[in-house]
């Protein structure tokens, strides 16, 4: 029996040591050595301040930019609340979500009349998906071209240079990162929309009606930024 107990130790003592410390300390360093920018949180900086991650999303409420799914995830797109709503397809307050969802959408883009995408008023099972569908994106065009000044054309431009292909030509669907999307907005059309954002502390950036929210990582990767996120370019 005491033969039993020190060997089920010893065997706890070296799994601890191999998959505890050993297994994540090499994983972490050979990932920091040949993929430092994903080691790191695939952070998005404009002149050194960090506004967002390519991998989570942020909320994004005013007109003049692109807006991802509803999220679940606290009070939307919080990385320290990670998941889904768990409401079944029977569920009424689903259906009462997605009615006024789809109520908001036809209220904000009266110009669109297809039909509604359904990443637009359907949740991950994160929360935190940076993406839409490329009709997603081409269902908000008009709104946002009406909101920065500019003809619908040169926005249809800027969506159709941010569809990322599918991955190895065969795993998953084309999609638009929004993050991406938006600040090559402010980026190229920065003379239409003059948003300057507030820097925020630990290297994060605000627009002025968002606010601050921690991080599940602890790297600020923009999940836990509330509001329009990001560091519009300042001119010069």
């Amino acid at each position: 029996m005491l033969s039993q107990l020190k060997t089920a130790l010893r065997m706890t003592l070296i799994l601890t040591v191999l998959t505890g410390f050993l297994y994540p300390g090499i994983v972490t360093a050979l990932a920091s050595l040949f993929f430092p920018r994903q080691a790191d949180g695939s952070l998005v900086a404009i002149d050194g301040i960090v506004v967002g991650s390519e991998l989570i999303g942020q909320k994004f409420t005013r007109p003049e930019y692109f807006q991802g799914r509803p999220s679940a995830a606290g009070d939307g797109y919080d990385g320290l609340s990670s998941g889904g709503s768990n409401l079944g397809p029977t569920s009424q307050k689903l259906a009462d979500r997605v009615q006024a969802d789809l109520e908001r959408f036809r209220r904000e883009n009266p110009a669109f009349q297809g039909p509604v995408p359904a990443d637009l008023v359907t949740a991950s099972a994160s929360g935190l998906d940076p993406h839409i569908s490329p009709a997603s994106a081409y269902a908000q065009v008009e709104r946002v071209a009406k909101a920065r000044g500019v003809p619908a054309s040169r926005i249809q431009q800027l969506v159709e240079a941010h569809i990322e292909a599918r991955q190895l030509g065969f795993l998953g669907e084309p999609r638009v990162n929004v993050l991406k999307l938006n600040l090559a907005l402010d980026r190229e059309l920065y003379a239409a929309s003059q948003v300057i954002a507030h820097p925020l502390p630990h290297g994060r950036s605000s627009a002025v009606d968002s606010e601050p929210r921690a991080s599940a990582s602890g790297l600020e990767p923009g999940a836990g930024i509330h509001g329009a996120v990001y560091s519009a370019l300042s001119p010069g």
